[in-house]
């Protein structure tokens, strides 16, 4: 087969070449852009799901549907290394300098500006040769007294008015929600619960592991008054068939039915190994239908590469003692991995692998679906480590 016409896309938020069943979602997305257009109050979403759902995927989605429909749209992603406050500051700068120059009566996005300066000053938050063009006096007493919580929703206020202002709509669009810390959380929050409160349009929409939910939570118990939660999982085999047959067809190539069947059970029904899979076996096939044969050859490069690329990164960025206890996990009944087992099969006390879970949890590797109990965040992970660490070397 032309390897040149394969139509499938694997890849970190690459788009599939047919986005299904998240239907429901986007439905859910296009209600809540058109009422917060309409100036009528609506539940922000924050997506959650593992990783390789296509989480970041449907964010790209929402971002295309959001600008089409008039929204001025930011997206970013968090990371470790990086605050919420720094984050946010050059593209909100962007925005209000867009959306001073929308021709119309009134400077609130001047006022935002001044606002976004003060803002920097309280947070020490400096944009280098950014600054430039934002040389103006910050407004004094708005959002600089340094304290995010007090501070970012101010900000957002002051942003939110001058789109207002305009009547354009903002979309905050922020993947890797987990990653910030709970006073940051909070402030967005806040932040967030100011927009609802005075109905201006602001709206975010967000992605994260499923411990995100418990976390706002934490940092505030109305959190769940302001957001809906949505959890993206692992296609149904219908979806996930149509996902595979879809494209393929349209290009005249078919799967045999027993091919589609095992990829289906290699995958699970995760879309980012949907996507590796058919690749593969598109490339390995020499004529259409795609046989079962095909898909069981395939299986051994996409291994090789799930290993080398998607496991690998993460698994590289653990400490001995966080693998050996990922080790541990994976060696274990996926029904009934908790703290006190994973300490058995390490032979040691269950209060020394306090430091090492929480770590893990806060590299986004394991969460707590619940009370002392720990799963991979990673579809599949667990079959990584058994191939990666076949012995469990409990004195290494």
């Amino acid at each position: 087969m032309d390897a040149i016409k394969n139509p499938f896309s694997p890849g970190a938020g690459s788009p599939p070449p047919e986005l299904v069943g998240r239907a429901n979602i986007l439905e859910q997305v296009r209600i809540l852009l058109g009422r917060v257009q309409a100036k009528r109050s609506e539940k922000s979403i924050l997506l959650t799901g593992l990783r390789g759902v296509g989480k970041t995927v449907l964010l790209n989605e929402i971002e295309r549907i959001a600008s089409k429909t008039g929204y001025r749209t930011v997206l970013v992603e968090a990371h470790e290394d990086k605050s919420l406050a720094a984050l946010l500051v050059p593209p909100l700068r962007k925005l209000l300098f867009e959306l001073d120059r929308v021709a119309g009566a009134g400077d609130k996005a001047k006022r935002g500006l001044a606002v976004l300066k003060g803002f920097m000053n309280g947070v020490k938050v400096s944009l280098g040769d950014l600054e430039v063009g934002l040389d103006i006096d910050p407004e004094k007493g708005a959002a600089d007294s340094g304290d995010l919580e007090s501070d970012l929703p101010n900000l957002f206020v002051a942003v939110a008015e001058a789109a207002d202002e305009r009547n354009i709509p903002v979309a905050l669009l922020i993947d890797e929600l987990q990653y910030f810390n709970q006073k940051e959380l909070s402030a967005l929050i806040m932040a967030m619960h100011k927009m609802q409160q005075r109905r201006l349009p602001l709206v975010l929409l967000g992605a994260g592991l499923p411990i995100l939910p418990r976390l706002a939570g934490e940092s505030k118990s109305y959190a769940e008054r302001l957001f809906g939660f949505p959890n993206i999982g692992a296609l149904s085999e219908p979806d996930a068939i149509k996902a595979l047959q879809d494209p393929t067809q349209a290009v005249g190539v078919e799967f045999e039915a027993a091919a589609l069947k095992e990829i289906f059970r290699l995958t699970q029904g995760y879309p980012y190994f949907i996507q590796e899979w058919g690749y593969q076996s598109w490339n390995r096939a020499t004529s259409s239908p795609i046989a079962l044969q095909v898909v069981q050859a395939a299986t051994a490069t996409v291994i090789q590469r799930l290993d080398e690329n998607f496991f690998r990164v993460r698994f590289d960025r653990l400490t001995p003692g966080e693998k050996k206890f990922m080790r541990a996990m994976a060696g274990l009944d996926p029904n009934a991995r908790r703290s006190g087992d994973i300490a058995a099969a390490l032979g040691v006390k269950i209060n020394s692998l306090g430091p090492a879970r929480a770590n893990l949890i806060q590299k986004g590797m394991i969460y707590s679906p619940a009370h002392g109990d720990v799963a991979f965040t990673v579809p599949l992970f667990d079959a990584f480590m058994l191939r990666s660490m076949p012995v469990l070397d409990k004195d290494a």
